[in-house]
């Protein structure tokens, strides 16, 4: 376990730059708590998630826009979920571009579907910042708050292995359902 730390405290800033990169919720989670315990300084891991996680939903946007063909193809499996991310953009406006940093399965595809529409790149860029700051400083202060518990309950799921697939399956179904019923027709 020590070693693990102490490769966490070493290459974890790279690991959160990267993983940010496209979310990165795990990541910050995890900085947040080895910051509680004096690993990394949290201030730092803070400012690289929110760096990361903007110039990440920046390239996607950017992919969309001026490579609209090659993004097409892999919009043909996820059309329902184009029209859902095009939807909510019409209905929450521009905030939707804010509030999708915290639900899982919105976090890609708003960018590229914003990217696919004439929505101006500035304006998206704005709220991108600001929901790459809430984001970051929500997240990676509140794992590091709570770091305490965060680390009892990965003790708990390491002595009773069987709850960790549990929690996963319940967390996993609940997104699944939500957005089955969210893109279904109606």
């Amino acid at each position: 376990m020590d070693d693990m730390l102490n490769n966490l405290s070493t290459y974890g800033y790279i690991v959160l730059f990267l993983y940010s990169l496209g979310g990165g919720f795990v990541a910050l989670l995890g900085a947040g708590v080895l910051s509680f315990m004096g690993k990394m300084d949290l201030s730092l891991s803070i400012a690289i998630a929110f760096t990361a996680n903007f110039i990440g939903d920046s390239l996607m946007f950017y992919m969309s826009r001026y490579h609209k063909k090659e993004m097409m193809e892999y919009f043909k499996k996820h059309r329902r979920k184009l029209a859902f991310s095009h939807l909510l953009l019409k209905r929450r406006g521009s905030w939707i571009i804010v509030i999708k940093k915290f639900i899982y399965g919105l976090k890609t595809l708003v960018p590229l579907a914003v990217g696919l529409t004439k929505y101006d790149f500035w304006k998206f860029s704005l709220y991108n910042a600001i929901g790459a700051l809430i984001w970051a400083v929500s997240v990676g202060g509140l794992s590091y708050l709570f770091g305490g518990a965060l680390i009892e309950g990965y003790k708990t799921v390491a002595d009773k292995p069987y709850l960790a697939p549990i929690m996963l399956l319940i967390v996993g179904g609940s997104v699944w359902i939500y957005l089955s019923r969210a893109t279904k027709k109606q």
